[in-house]
């Protein structure tokens, strides 16, 4: 036995696999951008907009250009010092080359070629290049047009000269086309790139971004540039509310080798938004920064409060959700070391960014309150009724609360719970109506679909304080059902449903109701959406039936394409479905409720462009008509099955 050693499945030091250099990132492209899907694919933009915008914070760069070629690849130019082209000393390879084959390679590590980045992995450009059926590089240094190719992450073409340019200009060119044979999809959407780089604009005071798509016969183009820069931004993001005041109020220093700009401006809704970003990366998860200012907003408003006397002495302090209460705001911080927590950057650990945020804002809103009263004056009225709110809501918020659980006595006396007591097998039916209710209840399997009808439309949280919120019966119903309590009392381990299924009619007042559930849920308990546990049901808008066999189309296309193949005849009797309550039980169940035949569409939310689903939220839901005409217009060609 002992001298039978089995040759082929030795195991010494040859076969540890190497994964040398950019092979890792071929091989486990999510490790790297995160995900290889179509927000993988825009990721790779970004990427090399982002080496650019550090040219800018820099101060070398005031122009990018990103283009959409024919073909799908992507040219990004900028007038920055273009890459260095002179031989790296350590490797002996010119230095553009190590900057696009070599990973954690670039000026962002202790060298002091940046005082502050967004890509601190430094595997940005290495990682396009490695993703890329090719990728050329222009520099233009010295008068020169310096030029390199690779392709899938290897060197086809040497560093060379191939052309002079102006000796004052330089800058990088560079295009790439994604690899098809790890990207799910390598079309770009012009969209979500104008989003991402309207932000990045709006981040960078001055810096001019130039987004063009020709792909069409008609070029599209759109060009960001903000003087005003986070100022801008939040004038954008309130667009079509009222704000309670003309100014945007405003606060920028550097404590500690932090920089700090921080921009707000209270409008007459109910909703905060504040979005904070460092060194322009988004933090959606927040951090330090965004506790300094929670804090610097608290403590200096509560003290004006007090001085101005619009507080008693023996009146409660304000909290920080009333004084936030229609707030819009900006945060960002410019740092040399930031620390994530977690490899995602959605959220800032660096202690010095809570105490420069605090200390900017606490000096600079003081001496602005003093020098416009008036304002002052406003927020803290606002504030006020928003605590007069949160004292009521806070009794009705008590009546939705269960001890536990198993408490069954306390839930909503119409909903119809599942047996079954695992949330993780246990689904939940929203429905609007009775009639479509009671369809619903006699069609579901008892252990684990539970049904809750309501009735007509719930209320538009939009436009209410959370004191009507808690007082509309609908809404109460649904929060008792789900467990989980809602904004600070969010708990999703108490979720008693893996699935909350949002079931109305596949016609216009059907996405009114769908549009005000997303609303209710996206602003009290966001977490349902981002965890992946909202869906719409699909219910269909034909049956078709043909010698006694019945058949379902979701929309027009479907239903042509099941006459084509059963055949146009009188034989078939099709029926039009104006709602749920047409169909009885059977159909409902085989169509909408069934988990092996239904169609299910999961909600989403997109971290990367949070800015722009609060402002859709706002144009839909709030008071501003022109807006909302304008929305409408633009979307318009991408709704179906809409039933005038």
């Amino acid at each position: 036995m002992g001298n039978n050693t089995n040759v082929e499945n030795e195991y010494g030091a040859d076969q540890i696999q190497i994964l040398e250099g950019l092979e890792a990132v071929r091989k486990r492209p999510g490790m790297y951008i995160g995900t290889t899907s179509t927000r993988g694919l825009h990721h790779l933009v970004y990427e090399i907009v982002d080496n650019a915008v550090d040219e800018a914070l820099a101060g070398y760069c005031s122009e990018i250009d990103v283009q959409i070629n024919k073909d799908n690849s992507i040219t990004v130019k900028d007038n920055g010092r273009g890459i260095p082209v002179g031989i790296n000393e350590k490797t002996g390879l010119p230095a553009v080359q190590v900057v696009f084959t070599v990973l954690h390679a670039g000026g962002k590590f202790g060298g002091g070629g940046y005082k502050v980045s967004g890509g601190l992995h430094g595997v940005g450009a290495s990682v396009v290049n490695a993703l890329s059926q090719w990728l050329e590089v222009k520099v233009c240094r010295e008068g020169k047009i310096h030029y390199q190719k690779y392709e899938y992450g290897h060197v086809v073409s040497e560093l060379k000269v191939i052309g002079e340019c102006d000796s004052d200009f330089t800058g990088t060119e560079v295009t790439f086309l994604p690899d098809n044979t790890i990207f799910e999809d390598t079309v770009y959407q012009f969209k979500v790139l104008e989003e991402r780089l309207r932000e990045t604009a709006f981040l960078t005071k001055n810096l001019k971004i130039i987004l063009r798509d020709v792909r069409e016969e008609e070029p599209k183009e759109e060009i960001f540039h903000y003087e005003g820069g986070i100022k801008e931004f939040v004038s954008y993001l309130n667009e079509g509310k009222t704000a309670l005041y003309d100014d945007i109020l405003y606060c920028e220093g550097a404590v500690n080798n932090v920089y700090v700009e921080v921009a707000l401006q209270h409008n007459d809704g109910y909703n905060e938004n504040t979005i904070s970003f460092v060194n322009n990366i988004n933090t959606p998860e927040g951090g330090t920064q965004v506790e300094g200012f929670k804090r610097a907003l608290t403590k200096t408003f509560n003290s004006y409060a007090r001085t101005k006397k619009v507080l008693k002495d023996n009146e409660e302090n304000l909290s920080g959700e009333d004084i936030r209460e229609g707030l819009t705001a900006i945060i960002s911080v410019k740092i040399e070391d930031p620390q994530f927590e977690g490899q995602t950057k959605q959220k800032l650990g660096n202690s010095e960014a809570r105490a420069a945020v605090e200390n900017v804002m606490s000096e600079q809103l003081t001496y602005f309150l003093e020098q416009n009263p008036n304002v002052g004056k406003i927020i803290c009225e606002k504030a006020v009724l928003a605590q007069r709110a949160r004292f009521a809501a806070r009794n009705a918020r008590e009546a939705t609360r269960r001890k536990t659980a198993l408490d069954v006595a306390a839930l909503p006396g119409k909903l119809a719970d599942c047996s079954d007591k695992d949330p993780k097998k246990c689904e939940i039916f929203i429905v609007e109506g009775d009639s479509a209710g009671g369809s619903a209840k006699k069609a579901r399997t008892r252990a684990t679909q539970a049904i809750l009808p309501l009735r007509g439309k719930i209320l538009n949280v939009e436009k209410a304080r959370i004191d009507k919120i808690m007082a509309n019966a609908e809404i109460r119903a649904m929060i008792t059902a789900f467990g989980t309590g809602i904004q600070d009392d969010f708990d999703i381990s108490k979720l008693r449903y893996d699935k909350i299924i949002i079931m109305t009619d596949a016609d216009v007042d059907g996405a009114h109701i769908d549009t005000l559930m997303l609303t209710f849920f996206y602003r009290f308990m966001p977490e349902l959406i981002k965890d992946g546990h909202v869906y719409l049901a699909m219910p269909p808008l034909y049956q078709v039936t043909r010698n006694k066999k019945n058949y379902y189309a979701y929309n027009d296309d479907e239903l042509n394409k099941i006459l084509t193949e059963i055949g146009r005849d009188n034989q078939n009797k099709i029926q039009r479905y104006k709602g749920l309550g047409e169909m009885d039980a059977s159909q409902l169940w085989e169509t909408t409720m069934d988990p092996n035949t239904r169609i299910l569409k999961q909600v989403k939310i997109d971290d990367e462009t949070i800015t722009e689903i609060d402002k859709t939220f706002t144009t839909l839901m709030g008071d501003e008509v022109e807006p909302r005409r304008e929305f409408i217009e633009a979307n318009a060609k991408f709704v179906q099955n809409l039933d005038v």
